[in-house]
């Protein structure tokens, strides 16, 4: 199965994307800060409407083929590596001497195709702390990433990869 094909579909015409609807729902809760029932339902209307009408804007979207896989590599590889990331964030702004960091830039060669599997993973790499992605090549064929403290890039590049390409590439398929 290519990792570009038609636009998953949830077998229910009138909601097209429930985790969008879930999140929307969620997100107008904690803005009216209240669980009261009419809040939930204003919050499940927007939920439903708003994917709806803005659906066909929406790109071809990966079919996500291991879906216990994504829920592992979520909670178990990107959580973890955040909240390890902002401990050594942390350790690395209160040293002494800040000029000892070996920040820099790094060209990571992509193997997936799929340009939203290319965002999911240039955003994985930007929301880890200490990383950032500053550009997607043109052929989306590479991502350049500028690291806090990377004293050997090859080690960085290949942690990439393996850490978050793989698992990635593995999920949609691609």
């Amino acid at each position: 199965m290519a990792c570009s094909e038609k636009k998953s579909s949830t077998g229910i015409p009138w909601l097209p994307h429930p985790v969008l609807t879930l999140a929307l729902l969620i997100i107008w809760l904690f803005l009216a800060n209240t669980i009261s029932p009419g809040h939930i339902l204003l919050g499940g209307f927007l939920g439903i409407i708003i994917p709806w009408f803005t659906n066909r804007f929406w790109p071809e979207r990966p079919k996500i083929i291991k879906p216990v896989r994504l829920l592992h590599f979520f909670f178990f590889t990107f959580l973890s590596d955040i909240i390890v990331a902002n401990i050594s964030v942390v350790k690395l702004i209160l040293q002494p001497d800040i000029s000892r960091l070996n920040s820099g830039f790094i060209q990571v060669p992509l193997e997936i195709k799929d340009p939203i599997v290319v965002t999911i993973l240039a955003s994985i790499i930007s929301l880890t702390p200490g990383t950032v992605t500053a550009e997607v090549s043109r052929d989306q064929r590479s991502l350049i990433v500028h690291g806090l403290d990377m004293p050997d890039p090859e080690t960085e590049i290949q942690l990439i990869k393996t850490r978050y390409e793989a698992p990635l590439k593995e999920i949609f398929s691609c």
